[in-house]
């Protein structure tokens, strides 16, 4: 057996408890396990600090002093240990308020300890409460300390058995006490490691848990991200030519009738350059003979529905239904509203379902759509339940894409044989560059980048309560104008912890600043009867009312291209794509639209780079990228639910470089040896063979 597949039961200073413990708690139950929980920091055990130098701005520090007192307060879940570090310029008071049981057993007063963890300031009284506390051995005076010693995440219950940073250094000595370099074979061709000067595999392992110095720690980092970044791209570069090369898809040769007379007469507006290039390229996956899989990005506004539908004209010019399911009820009727405006007179049937659909009406529609009478059905996650059956499903179009499980888009490959339909995934999310490469990196992607001729940048601007009199002024001359006006709350209901303005308060303001019968307002919110909800929308949609009061319900799903202001309160309660989705609401007509951004005085350091970057862009791109730099990848709308960013130390808003690197790397090694066939590419092929597994997020379908 391979010494990394053993048990770390059999570890120096682990047996059987503490190897439960750490199955339990962390999910490490080999050697090869342990490598792999790499440290999160590490303590400069050069740098020490003296008492009388610390402020409350002083962050993690280490001191060495002598434990002077140790009191326990309080009793049963309230207890508390209180204890008193002396050093030559004075006194600090440690607390912990956990473990306090074990920890009495553990520390002794009158004996010197290193100690190392946060100051705290409360009442102008600085404190550290759950140092690491290590007590000095007389023998290690004379040795000298590596210079930074590893922090491991750990849990509490690790903690109070013997598993706390100092003990979890102690078994990773004894691991690599164990650990030879034939253990731990290179997984990179020794080309590659030549030309980017990586370190050699079992000492950046080494280096990353014991590093000696700061350049050794970069070095070992960069070589095991590299690594990481590279094995993703190359399974996931495989999955895309395995899928080319075998799933067969059904044959769109023709271009005729449908697609040609929806070009000629029915097109509303000339197609934009970016629009034809997306069209061509998805005609060209369509008649290849093999199944497309294409992810479609584009801006909000920048024309993905015509796009999708033209898509559609193609599969019915074939002979093939097409299918459309989107996120919500509201933006599912509104593009059945809009694409049954578009093919109207065509003698095409375009169908709706959804879950409201019921009774005899449903039974009628199953049963068209299974005969082949209904050419286009559009609907929400109801398309994909088991009793609808189509005649012969060629293209599925599924529009905001992030809000689908995987396991919910893989449910319309069965709705067609003997091949899958061709899949269209549109997303108005932009989506940054690197996440693309890594949760899209097995699709082909098309990017829609540019807006329709005559749209006019949306002017953002950002206020605050100060402005609140210019904005009614604002409001009141845009309506003057004949403009609506929508204006978004982040809350419902009062909450003791945010101080916001809830939705009843601000329309109940508006109300006595926008009296009726001069001004028709209406209210929209998560907690209504999708009637009433749907009603409101409509009278705003048919210009009856001015203003729409709403939380996010309207992120998306309204199209009003009349409406011309949005202001959104509280703003710095919102995500950034979020802001960016809710200002595309306006800007869809020829008029001048603006985004108005209130927010408080008081905004943390993120709120304000999310602010400006909505004033400074309205490129969907950046404001992704923005995203992606401000929250990381795991918060991205859309890849939270998804299961993937779950690597060890690769961070996507960073390594942007290492990724793409990484990638092209990857490609130009799979273009001239695929099956990885050459003596050079052996070790990637054993460590695919061996770890293709356990390596994550590779089997997404789109």
């Amino acid at each position: 057996m391979n010494t990394l597949d053993a048990s770390i039961a059999y570890l120096k200073g682990v047996g059987p408890k503490k190897a439960e413990l750490l199955n339990k708690e962390l999910g490490i139950f080999t050697f090869s396990d342990l490598l792999q929980h790499y440290p999160h920091r590490y303590i400069d055990k050069t740098q020490f600090h003296k008492i009388r130098e610390l402020h409350d701005q002083s962050g993690e520090v280490q001191l060495k002093g002598v434990l002077r007192r140790l009191t326990t307060i309080g009793e049963g879940r309230k207890k508390r240990l209180s204890g008193r570090l002396r050093d030559e310029t004075g006194v600090l008071e440690l607390v912990w308020f956990t473990g306090v049981h074990w920890l009495e057993k553990q520390l002794e007063v009158g004996k010197e300890y290193v100690i190392y963890g946060r100051i705290n300031s409360f009442n102008g009284k600085l404190s550290m409460p759950h140092p690491e506390m290590e007590q000095v051995k007389p023998e290690q005076t004379t040795q000298k300390a590596s210079t930074f010693a590893p922090v491991y995440p750990s849990t509490e219950k690790l903690n109070t058995k013997g598993l706390d940073a100092k003990g979890r250094r102690r078994i990773m000595k004894a691991l690599f006490e164990k650990l030879k370099p034939q253990d731990l074979p290179e997984n990179l061709p020794a080309y590659l490691i030549q030309k980017f000067r990586l370190l050699p595999r079992f000492d950046a392992l080494k280096a990353i848990h014991f590093p000696k110095t700061q350049e050794e720690l970069t070095a070992a980092t960069n070589r095991l991200k590299f690594e990481e970044l590279f094995f993703l791209q190359i399974r996931l570069l495989q999955i895309r030519r395995r899928r080319k090369d075998s799933i067969r898809g059904f044959h769109f040769g023709t271009v005729g009738d449908y697609f040609l007379q929806f070009y000629n007469e029915k097109l509303p507006f000339e197609l934009t350059g970016a629009q034809k290039r997306v069209i061509k390229e998805i005609r060209r996956d369509l008649g290849s003979g093999v199944q497309m899989n294409r992810l479609l990005q584009g801006d909000v506004g920048s024309g993905k529905t015509i796009v999708g539908l033209m898509c559609m004209l193609i599969a019915l010019d074939n002979g093939f239904q097409a299918c459309l399911m989107a996120p919500t009820e509201i933006l599912a009727q509104q593009h059945y509203q809009s694409i049954g405006k578009y093919v109207q007179g065509m003698g095409l049937q375009v169908g709706f379902l959804s879950g409201s659909v019921k009774g005899k009406k449903r039974k009628a529609l199953l049963a068209a759509l299974e005969n082949g009478d209904i050419h286009i059905l559009i609907g929400t996650h109801a398309l994909i339940e088991e009793p609808v059956k189509f005649k012969n499903l060629g293209l599925s179009i599924t529009d905001e894409q992030h809000r689908f499980g995987v396991a919910q888009r893989a449910k319309l490959w069965k709705k067609s044989s003997p091949y899958p339909p061709h899949i269209l995934v549109m997303t108005a999310t932009p989506i940054p560059r690197t996440l693309a490469m890594t949760l899209y990196g097995d699709l082909d992607v098309s990017v829609i980048d540019e807006l329709p001729p005559g749209r006019k940048e949306i002017v953002t601007l950002h206020k605050t309560e100060n402005h609140r009199l210019w904005l009614i002024g604002f409001i009141k001359k845009e309506i003057a104008k004949g403009r609506q006006v929508y204006v978004v709350y982040p809350l419902i209901e009062e909450s003791e912890t945010l101080d916001l303005k809830n939705l009843e308060e601000g329309y109940e303001a508006l109300q006595r600043e926008f009296p009726r019968p001069q001004y028709q307002m209406s209210i929209v919110h998560g907690r209504m009867k999708p009637a009433n909800k749907d009603f409101e929308m409509q009278q705003f949609a048919e210009g009856k009312t001015q203003i729409m009061v709403a939380t996010t319900v309207i992120e998306v799903g309204v199209n009003v291209p009349n409406a011309s202001v949005m202001v959104i309160e509280n703003t710095e309660r919102f995500g950034l794509s979020q802001l960016h989705q809710l200002r595309g609401r306006v800007g869809r007509g020829a008029e001048q639209s603006y985004c108005i951004l209130m927010s408080s005085f008081k905004l943390s350091k993120e709120g304000k780079e999310r602010i400006a970057t909505m004033v400074r862009t309205n490129n969907g791109f950046d404001i992704a990228e923005a995203d992606l730099r401000l929250r990381g990848p795991g918060n991205i709308e859309g890849t939270q639910q998804s299961g993937i960013i779950n690597f060890r130390l690769a961070d996507l808003a960073k390594d942007g470089k290492i990724l793409k690197t990484a990638r092209e790397v990857a490609a130009r090694i799979l273009d001239d040896d695929p099956k990885l066939e050459r003596p050079e590419h052996h070790p990637i092929q054993w460590y695919l063979e061996k770890h293709g597994k356990k390596l994550k997020g590779w089997s997404r379908i789109s």
